[in-house]
């Protein structure tokens, strides 16, 4: 099994950064792909972004590009989610979630096989 814990979420003032990290326990990951949700509450859960783990290739949701990047540390199997000029919008719950296969859709959530438990980000104006 793949465990996922995420870290270095918090409270922030808009405008702020914050860099979020999510470890892959165990043997080095071997997936398709690590991703980036956020749950609000009364708000569906969304896709942020993922970036694939052989080629390093990233994707997001139109609300978060050119504010938010992905990347991964293969060797750590760490993937990190750098969240700069925060909004008071990205105050949610952000999970990571490993796609082991590649076959499903990207971003929906049937295509990820294990997710963590999560971190919050709160954002205040």
């Amino acid at each position: 099994q793949v465990q996922l814990v995420e870290s270095g979420g918090g409270s922030v003032q808009t405008g702020d950064s914050l860099r979020l990290s999510c470890t892959a326990s165990g043997r080095s990951f071997s997936g398709y792909a690590m991703a980036w949700f956020r749950h609000a509450p009364g708000k569906h859960r969304e896709f942020v972004g993922h970036i694939t783990w052989s080629g390093g290739n990233v994707n997001y949701e139109d609300s978060v590009k050119g504010r938010f990047t992905i990347s991964r540390d293969s060797g750590t199997n760490t993937v990190h989610l750098q969240m700069t000029n925060l909004k008071p919008e990205d105050t949610a719950v952000y999970y990571c979630a490993a796609d082991l296969t590649g076959w499903g859709l990207m971003g929906h959530e049937s295509s990820y096989h294990y997710w963590g438990q999560g971190t919050q980000v709160t954002v205040s104006s």
